[in-house]
């Protein structure tokens, strides 16, 4: 009998954005997750830089186990990838080299270039298949301003919000904010993830620093209203008929669920999962999960998060396109807990990735 051949996997990690070492993390987990039996795999980390290189499998991160400290380690392997010829499309830079073509991309990356469709379409313009959404549906999930907007307009529960440009600070009318939104509130960089750059503020003091300390982050300043209830997530998993898994819980220690509570933390946070949820609701988080991910264009995976008030309303928070896939992230764990191995999950999502592009392909390129 034949053996099937083995996928040339590349493992695209770190990246620019703050969301560096939550993206190192990650990677680690996915290297060592992954079914070695059906996939060769091939390191590429990026450094804060944005220079792309070639990393060892057996020895590509300094204190892998501490969030404070981890960092990518640097090799003189430089790498890019052009667009064009099939079998030269992934070159050794330092070599002056083609390497063996990639079969297909898994970008653990989280945060501004990499989670927002740049490395998307920089892939697509390559013509490597992907694991995750496409140009669109990431840019969309990345922009807090523009999911919100496309959420409302479908008819689907946000919380009120309000969004400011960071070059018109000093015309912010903060008693306006104070009478649509109420004390406390959230302020945010619109695009950013893993809470970065976010505040909980109780006063108009405190704002006008949060304004700024997010602006530090993004162009965009997004101020929300603060939901009282419980924080509930899923996992959804899918190209056209996407699957929901079942809902879990995050019960923070800290005031809110920060970037410390999340990373550093090993106490900040804990995830009850399943949550303690009727049968009624855990259906209702399982549908407007995959509705928001149709909304939202998304493609592949997606963690959506919510709010469930005390009077039981359904609030949608967040849609991650790139969730976390560290040791103690919920998206793995939620399809864990509904049976499906986190070694299986990466299985699952690479052939995802692989299907959607043969699909992609079969659509004509020109006008006979």
């Amino acid at each position: 009998m034949k053996t099937k051949k083995k996928l040339r996997v590349g493992i695209l990690f770190g990246g620019k954005s703050a969301e560096h070492e939550v993206s190192l993390l990650s990677a680690r987990n996915v290297v060592q997750a992954i079914d070695k039996d059906k996939f060769d795999l091939v390191l590429i980390g990026i450094e804060k830089s944005g220079r792309w290189q070639l990393n060892d499998i057996n020895e590509y991160l300094v204190n892998p186990d501490d969030p404070k400290k981890v960092r990518l380690i640097h090799t003189t392997d430089e790498v890019t990838l052009v667009p064009g010829d099939r079998e030269k499309q992934f070159i050794n830079i330092e070599k002056n080299q083609y390497l063996r073509p990639l079969d297909v991309i898994f970008p653990v990356l989280h945060g501004p270039l990499g989670e927002d469709g740049t490395v998307q379409g920089l892939l697509k313009l390559v013509d490597i298949p992907f694991v995750g959404a496409g140009v669109l549906g990431s840019a969309i999930a990345m922009d807090k301003d523009v999911t919100k907007r496309l959420l409302r307009e479908a008819g689907l529960p946000i919380a009120k919000f309000m969004v400011f440009n960071k070059t018109k600070l000093d015309d912010i009318d903060y008693d306006e904010i104070e009478e649509k939104l109420g004390y406390p509130c959230f302020v945010k960089p619109a695009n950013m993830g893993s809470s970065v750059g976010i505040s909980k503020v109780k006063s108009s003091e405190e704002l006008k620093a949060a304004i700024r300390a997010a602006a530090q982050f993004d162009e965009k300043i997004l101020v929300e209203e603060y939901i009282r209830g419980r924080e509930i997530e899923c996992s959804v998993l899918g190209n056209e008929e996407p699957q929901a898994s079942l809902p879990g819980e995050i019960l923070p220690s800290h005031e809110y669920y920060s970037y410390v509570a999340k990373y550093i933390d090993d106490h900040g946070a804990r995830l009850d999962a399943p949550a303690k949820l009727s049968t009624d609701f855990i259906n209702r988080v399982k549908n407007l999960a995959i509705e928001a991910y149709h909304v939202l264009c998304c493609q592949g995976m997606a963690r959506v998060d919510f709010f469930l008030k005390e009077n039981g309303t359904l609030i949608i928070n967040e849609i991650n396109t790139i969730p976390g896939f560290t040791k103690i992230s919920m998206y793995p764990k939620l399809w864990e807990i509904t049976g499906l191995k986190y070694k299986d999950l990466i299985t699952v999502l690479i052939d995802l990735a692989i299907r959607r592009h043969e699909k992609e392909k079969l659509l004509k390129s020109s006008y006979d």
